[in-house]
């Protein structure tokens, strides 16, 4: 039988940075994982580089039922301070849009660097090993075994145990939601888990006329209504608007916008897009009208402009036209039509609105939504108020960033923020 200071549970990447930070401080550190390999979450971000932080973030970044939980950490840990770390390690980077920063070579790159931080913290890795049970031993704060593992490898004694095990989030890579249920058989409450960053489908008859239209992508503008919290309140801008990217697939919409709002929607609710952001269709058809003896589809590609494909702006009018009125045929003249009906075709495309009928899922979110709920969680430590010694980091808490990096930087940031706080066991401290 083994006994630690600490034993961290997920060794992804709040896992990792949290051990790393505490066994440099001179803990006796386990880290382990079901997973045979580290990090795979990290492995295959960014396409395979790694969107490890972003310049830009913010509490305002991130979706929670208590939106202030997150502000301690990420104040203790800025993408400054993770940038310094990568720097050291002398890892190249590159920033693209939004402040995004990627890895020029390699995601590994920051696994390495991770591992590194932890042979510098001299903390033991168990991969893989299961765990099939933690067991609070109702012990006081001066106790030095608090807690006891049953593991693969044996029964294992904690004085702290960090949770650090994510979501159901790409279940490909061995994602389970072992964190969230503990949490709950210890007693604490958990904010409903759902996929986050995620694509959204459509039904079969409502999606038909756009299935030709995969891979045609555009930028939009996309926002949903503000979901209503646990009480049934809406809170104030919980639901912003994006601008991003949006791409057509055969089941639905996908891009950053679809994934960034995603976190947002609700079921039953209907998304507003703008497909021509810059430009009032309406205004333009109106305007090209006076004088005009071109036909309305002629006039309504030039609106529409070059962002918006050919394709898509023929289907627009060939589809959804003709139910708005029965003389917005394509060959109709554009000098003909009535404004109301053009103010409404215009309409259709500046705020077409449209109802989701569900989620690809957590095969391709990102991220889970939810999780333990951070009001029984101390903001400083990410410490349970209900069980002493055992911490919750990363994404297993109700804490979502936007896409772009800002779900790596909660998990450094929180993972640091705990890495911080964990103790030496009394024992070994006056030894």
């Amino acid at each position: 039988m083994s006994s630690y200071d600490v034993v961290v549970i997920g060794a992804g990447a709040a896992g990792l940075m949290c051990a790393a930070v505490a066994g440099q401080r001179g803990l006796k550190v386990l880290l382990l994982d079901h997973a045979p390999k580290v990090a795979e979450k990290i492995r295959i971000s960014g396409g395979g580089r790694c969107n490890f932080t972003n310049r830009e973030v913010t509490p305002a970044n991130f979706l929670s039922e208590n939106p202030h939980f997150c502000r301690s950490a990420l104040a203790g840990f800025t993408p400054q301070d993770f940038l310094r770390l990568v720097e050291r390690h002398g890892i190249a980077w590159h920033e693209k849009h939004r402040g995004q920063l990627f890895c020029d070579h390699s995601a590994n790159d920051i696994i390495q660097m991770l591992l590194r931080e932890c042979d510098a913290g001299h903390v033991t890795r168990w991969q893989p090993c299961a765990v099939q049970a933690v067991r609070p031993l109702g012990a006081a704060d001066s106790d030095a075994v608090r807690f006891e593992i049953d593991t693969e490898r044996g029964l294992i004694h904690a004085h702290q145990v960090v949770i650090a095990t994510g979501g159901l989030a790409i279940p490909k890579i061995g994602a389970t939601d072992f964190g969230q249920k503990l949490a709950a058989q210890l007693g604490h409450q958990i904010v409903p888990l759902r996929p986050a960053l995620v694509p959204l489908t459509f039904a079969a008859d409502t999606w038909a006329p756009f299935v030709p239209m995969a891979g045609i992508s555009l930028e939009v503008e996309v926002s949903t209504p503000a979901a209503p919290n646990a009480k049934g309140k809406r809170p104030k801008g919980s639901a912003p608007l994006f601008l991003e990217d949006l791409l057509f697939t055969h089941r639905g919409l996908s891009g950053p916008a679809i994934l960034q709002i995603s976190s947002y929607w609700q079921p039953g609710q209907a998304l507003t897009l703008n497909l021509t952001p810059q430009r009032d269709l309406a205004g333009s058809l109106k305007q090209a009208k006076t004088g005009s003896r071109k036909q309305l589809s002629t006039e309504w590609a030039r609106a529409l402009g070059e962002a918006v494909p050919q394709r898509l702006a023929q289907t627009w009018l060939s589809e959804q036209a003709v139910r708005i009125s029965p003389s917005l045929r394509p060959d109709a003249a554009l000098a003909e039509l009535k404004d109301k009906d053009l103010d409404a075709l215009g309409l259709s495309a500046n705020a077409w609105s449209i109802v989701p009928n569900g989620t690809e899922g957590y095969a391709k979110a990102e991220v889970t939504a939810g999780g333990v709920d951070t009001r029984e969680l101390s903001s400083q430590s990410m410490e349970s108020k209900k069980v002493p010694g055992l911490y919750f980091i990363g994404e297993v808490v109700d804490v979502t960033g936007w896409l772009g990096g800002y779900n790596f930087q909660w998990a450094w940031a929180s993972g640091v923020a705990c890495g911080r706080a964990l103790s030496p066991t009394p024992v070994a401290a006056a030894g």
